[in-house]
């Protein structure tokens, strides 16, 4: 990879494939088995089949590639896992929506399905499981491996010969062993509960699946007939489920209704007689503090008719429609038999009033349909065991989470939890390993499939039509892809897994059941530390969706600006748990910065002499060592152990920011420019003291960045005299000593310097300006400095210490134990004329001001922001032109 010469410009395009390559060849990504060390290990979360990246893949695959490869760098034998998952809803809905367009034909050819003539739209049932199912596996060998070419461009620096799927044969094999563990436990079981129901995806769904964000819609208030005479009214927002009432509840603490308990109401349009009961779970300040009660459809009503034995009747079918026992409503949508049941409740005089109201209904996580409860008979997880230990686990610290704060959220969900529904009614994923005996209905679960029944021994079985929730596979994820149930060499040593990293937003749906399943089937915790990461919004903090226009695609960003560009601004524009904003301007920042340190290298090595090899050792012993080496050094050294204690606390954001204060602030805007003092001198032994000191601190400091920004640091790195074949194993840095006298003695030179410069600008000194000054020194070890100083501050530096015994006129510059008193040699004439050019563009700027504010059209149309704005113009012009008045006296 050594590079011959290297070029004026860096262009990502052309080095970032070929450099991905020569890792990849190298197999630097690949660890081997050292019994004698503790490996580092990561457990990529598998990305869907159905996916491409999008920002927030980017975020969390370079928060972890950034932690491989510190940990690789620093000699640990280092694993990152990649691999998919096959995300049987997300699959489901983009099978099926492309089955409807007639966008899958060719792929159907492919796997040899008769497709019919181009027309109506396909349905998975037009295929049916068999032929569905192929065609899930022709979308996966299409488009799943999509996303790990994305990685790579990303530069994931993952072990892809160990690449897993979640419906790999090994993975099945450990889904269905964890099932028939569980199982035989008594953990899993099957019953009728009331689950959230997707009509869209035609499936149940878990808790977590379901998205609730505030909407308006309505709430109507309608009036139940009783049975003695009178009504009483409850306020619903969905009346549809009218039908499926058993029950009126009020609070018995509320005094307005306590008559009325043990009374009958009459429902209405069906007259089904229905109980008046008491409950505290009835929330006295919504609506009329008296609602209806449907066991069926609606989790807290499930809740009170499992108190109070009430009936459950199920007024939906699966699809969306109503149910025969919707009476004359049976078979409408539901939508449509809401409003006809609203328009027969009008008719009676039934329905009182309709309000707007603020709710947040429940609605799929894939498709967005609107959420039904209803009652099904599922497969469930008692969990309440698998919490206790996982809960347990956090609390006495055998894992931690980062940020901590999100420990209490873990807490609180997993003491409240409620059993796990696993099973879902589609065909794409893990099929449920158990079969029914048509002869005896004996049930049998197996991990294979068995030839007879255990019972009659007959032959006549049939499996469980369900497939398992994907996040039940993915549960098994840290455990599975090691080769668990099988006792593996890989799973022995490299699990537990060291850091789960994932978005905070998943820290139930995925980390909280890696857990319970970590410890429950594999026998510990699946790993160490859990490190949560925000969500990626746009410069404004509004989420990005493709609706609002704002989305930003990492892949043209990756184009227009270099992935490095890209990763440092995800890292250094985040901390752990919180969102970040994300602007184009961040990103075309830190592509300046990739630049910055391109422009630096190139300087360095144009001042390397021909051949020149790294000299061996740390520059820090030698004896020829000037203030500005010793300083740049010690600030190397310094930066090496904070970003050490930043990177061991999980600050990658901040660690990636004192790299880039030190790179562009100390070693380029500072550092640099005091070695040309050296470099055009005469003197060559401080010539090659000075490229010791350069190559050293950049070879190095390289190295701190490389896992930040890979793909430019090795193509430098390569430039540069190093020792070895790459950064990415080369050995981390060790911060050597500090030299605090240096620093400080330096830090109060350029601290000079800056107020020197400051005052040049802020005074607009002219070009050809002879800048003079007498420089009181205080302290010896500026003495050798002059030249630096003249240098850096623009100055000439007339007397070195005449200011320490006479008096000076002139502007004085104070700072720290330097006192500078400036003279200026100008050239008058040249100076009138440039301060009059600019006094005559004042002038007009002036008077167009005046003339638009003395504009009466505009002072009454303008809004009052702009009238305000050339308000401030014109103050400012006026007292700039009084500066310039000013300085053109004193030139007089």
């Amino acid at each position: 990879m050594a590079k011959e010469k290297i070029s004026k410009i860096y262009d990502p395009k052309a080095t970032e494939g070929g450099l991905y390559k020569f890792w990849e060849s190298k197999g630097y990504f690949t660890p081997q088995v050292d019994w004698e060390q503790k490996p580092f290990v990561i457990s990529m979360p598998p990305s869907n089949i159905t996916g491409e990246l999008h920002i927030g893949h980017a975020l969390t695959m370079t928060v972890q590639d950034i932690m491989i490869r510190w940990h690789r760098m620093r000699g640990e034998p280092t694993l990152w896992l990649p691999g998919n998952d096959h995300a049987s809803i997300a699959t489901h809905n983009v099978i099926e929506r492309g089955l409807e367009k007639r966008e899958l034909d060719d792929l159907l050819r492919e796997i040899g399905y008769p497709v019919p003539a181009e027309g109506r739209p396909l349905t998975r049932h037009d295929l049916g499981r068999e032929w569905f199912v192929r065609l899930g596996w022709a979308w996966k060998e299409r488009y799943g491996g999509y996303i790990n070419q994305q990685l790579r461009r990303l530069g994931a620096s993952c072990d892809w010969t160990r690449e897993r799927f979640t419906m790999d044969e090994g993975l099945s094999r450990a889904v269905r062993a964890a099932f028939i563990r569980l199982y035989e436990e008594g953990l899993i079981y099957r019953g009728k509960y009331l689950v959230n129901w997707c009509p869209r995806c035609g499936t149940a769904i878990s808790d977590l699946e379901v998205e609730h964000e505030e909407e308006w819609g309505k709430l109507y208030w309608v009036r139940y007939p009783l049975v003695e005479g009178g009504y009483i009214e409850v306020a619903t927002t969905r009346p549809e489920t009218i039908l499926g009432d058993t029950a009126v509840a009020v609070n018995p603490d509320d005094g307005r209704y306590k008559g009325l308990v043990g009374k009958t109401a009459i429902l209405p349009v069906l007259g089904r007689r229905i109980p008046i009961l008491a409950d505290r779970a009835v929330d006295m300040e919504f609506g009329t503090g008296a609602v209806k009660v449907t066991p069926g459809h609606d989790p807290n009503d499930y809740e009170i008719g499992q108190r109070h034995n009430l009936p459950i009747v199920n007024a939906m079918n699966p699809d969306g429609t109503m149910s025969e026992e919707a009476g004359p409503y049976a078979g409408l949508d539901r939508y449509e038999a809401r409003e006809r049941l609203l328009a027969d409740l009008e008719k009676k005089g039934l329905l009182i009033k309709v309000e707007d109201h603020l709710h947040a209904p429940g609605r799929c996580q894939r498709c967005h349909t609107m959420i039904e409860p209803l009652i099904s008979e599922q497969w469930f997880i008692k969990i309440k065991p698998l919490a206790e230990r996982a809960l347990d686990a956090v609390r006495k610290g055998r894992v931690e989470i980062i940020p901590e704060r999100f420990t209490k959220v873990y807490y609180n969900w997993l003491e409240n939890i409620r059993d796990w529904c696993i099973s879902r009614q589609l065909w794409w994923g893990h099929r449920i390993p158990v079969w029914y005996c048509n002869d005896c209905e004996e049930v049998i679960v197996s991990i294979d499939e068995p030839r007879e029944c255990t019972s009659c021994q007959g032959m006549n079985l049939r499996q469980d039509p369900d497939i398992l929730d994907t996040w039940f596979s993915s549960a098994l994820w840290p455990f599975s892809t090691l080769g668990w149930p099988d006792d593996t060499e890989d799973l022995r040593y490299f699990y537990p897994t060291t850091v789960m990293e994932t978005a905070y937003d998943i820290l139930f749906f995925w980390v909280a059941r890696m857990i319970m399943m970590g410890l429950e089937c594999a026998g510990d915790i699946p790993f160490h530390i859990v490190y949560l990461h925000g969500l990626v919004r746009d410069e404004h903090g509004e989420k990005m969706s493709r609706s609002k226009g704002n989305v930003i695609d990492p892949l043209q960003v990756m184009d227009e600006y270099g992935t490095d560009a890209l990763r440092f601004t995800l890292m250094t524009g985040s901390t752990p748990g919180n969102d970040m904003r994300l602007s184009l301007e961040q990103v075309e920042a830190s592509r300046n910065f990739a630049n910055k340190i391109w422009n630096a290298t190139r300087f360095v090595l144009t001042n390397l002499q021909e051949g020149h090899q790294l000299l061996p050792g740390d520059p820090w012993h030698r004896e020829d060592l000037a203030l500005p080496d010793r300083w740049i050094l010690s600030r190397h050294n310094r930066l090496i152990s904070e970003v050490n204690r930043l990177m061991e606390g999980y600050q990658f954001g901040e660690a990636g920011r004192q790299i880039y204060e030190f790179l562009w602030g100390e070693y380029c805007d500072w550092y640099i420019e005091a070695s040309k003092v050296a470099l055009y001198g005469d003197d060559e032994k401080a010539r090659e003291r000075t490229r010791h000191v350069l190559v050293y601190v950049l070879e190095r400091t390289l190295r701190l960045l490389h896992p930040f920004m890979p793909f430019v640091t090795e193509e430098i790195w390569q430039h540069l005299p190093h020792e070895g074949e790459s950064p990415m194993i080369a050995p981390w840095p060790e911060a050597g000593p500090v030299d605090e006298e240096a620093e400080r003695a330096q830090e109060s030179l350029w601290e000079h310097i800056r107020a020197i410069r400051n005052w040049k600008a802020e005074e607009k000194l002219g070009p050809g300006l002879v800048l003079l000054s007498h420089t009181g020194i205080s302290h010896d070890l500026f003495i050798g400095e002059r030249a630096t100083f003249e240098r850096l501050a623009g100055v000439q530096e007339k007397d070195w210490v005449a200011v320490l015994t006479r008096s000076l006129d002139g502007p004085t510059i104070v700072t720290g134990p330097f006192s500078t008193v400036l003279e200026i040699q100008v050239d008058k004439g040249k100076e009138r004329a440039r301060l009059s050019k600019e006094m005559e563009w004042l002038d007009r700027e002036i008077a167009r001001a005046k003339a638009l504010l003395d504009n009466e059209k505009f002072r009454a149309k303008a809004p009052l922001g702009v009238q305000e704005r050339e308000q401030e113009k014109l103050a400012r012009f006026e007292e700039e032109k009084e500066r310039l008045c000013k300085k053109l006296e004193e030139l007089s």
